[in-house]
């Protein structure tokens, strides 16, 4: 009996079938099902139940599973050991990232290089999502490491972060809007964007979650007339006058874009945050808890860490 085989079979059963396991596998069908054959033959029972369109595991096959799996885990495990004493990481490390945020001060793809570049044997995959999603893939364990945007500054169950930018929002509005006329101030109550088209970022962020729960502490429902991913685009679309964007200051203080007058958010003040987060347990690999200690180093911390 050899670990590839017990892999095999587990891939199988994961698969449902000896197509996509195959696939997944990178070996051709054929050769997979003499794998997990010769697998039977030693056991002396089968495994697989193949008399349906979806394979499935036997009764026995059920009961050898989660033995299978523990042996795969403790052969990682031996591997992982070796590797944190010869100082080599290997495998590989899923990021999630909020869209948009690679317009901030940081340049995550700068960060993730140069960590490619000490790590090699490292698989890095990066993928952009919305909190929403990468909280749920965090916890599924789909992700290792996300960099979201929370409409909280607490972490939900199971999540740990640590903020990394924490700014108030504010609405950008174009001269020539009714609106624009009533404007006296630095600021403006959320509840004067009652009725009013709104311009924001989509379900699922953060701050489109703060907007909604700080327009319902101001006694009404926000009436978005248009959505985009990226902040920058909702400030175009402000400029044109198709609505007021709600979208997050810039940590600089400057104007997000030259045709449009921003205005800070109050009763209730809303603020727009981007956090790195991970389990609260801590990433599986040892790959991941160094990428995430490269990152908590990297990143700034916001005005009032």
């Amino acid at each position: 009996m050899e670990l590839r085989q017990l892999r095999y079979f587990v891939t199988v059963v994961e698969e449902g079938g000896f197509t996509r396991a195959a696939g997944r596998l990178h070996l051709s069908q054929p050769g997979l099902s003499a794998q997990i054959s010769q697998l039977e033959k030693e056991v002396g029972q089968p495994l697989l139940d193949r008399s349906n369109r979806s394979v499935t595991p036997t009764e026995v096959g059920r009961a050898v599973l989660p033995h299978a799996r523990a042996a795969l885990a403790a052969a990682e495990a031996v591997r992982q050991t070796v590797d944190a004493y010869t100082g080599l990481l290997r495998g590989r490390v899923t990021l999630g990232l909020v869209s948009g945020a690679t317009g901030h001060t940081f340049d995550i793809a700068a960060l993730l290089a140069d960590f490619h570049d000490d790590h090699p044997s490292v698989d890095l995959a990066l993928t952009e999502d919305t909190t929403e999603r990468m909280q749920a893939a965090l916890l599924a364990g789909e992700l290792d490491l996300a960099v979201l945007g929370p409409a909280d500054a607490v972490p939900p169950p199971g999540v740990a972060f640590r903020t990394v930018i924490d700014v108030p929002l504010v609405a950008a509005v174009a001269p020539g809007v009714p609106f624009f006329d009533r404007i006296d101030g630095t600021s403006v109550p959320l509840a004067d964007l009652r009725d009013r088209p709104l311009i924001c970022l989509p379900h699922g962020t953060g701050v489109r979650a703060a907007l909604e729960r700080g327009c319902s502490q101001a006694g009404f429902r926000p009436r978005v007339a248009f959505e985009a991913a990226a902040p920058h685009l909702l400030a175009r679309l402000a400029a044109r006058g198709l609505g007021i964007a709600v979208l997050p200051a810039e940590e600089d203080g400057s104007t997000v874009d030259a045709r449009v007058r921003t205005l800070r958010l109050v009763r209730p003040e809303i603020r727009a945050r981007i956090a790195l987060a991970w389990r609260a347990t801590g990433p599986a690999s040892p790959a991941a808890r160094v990428l995430l200690d490269r990152l908590r180093e990297a990143l700034p911390k916001p005005p009032e860490a």
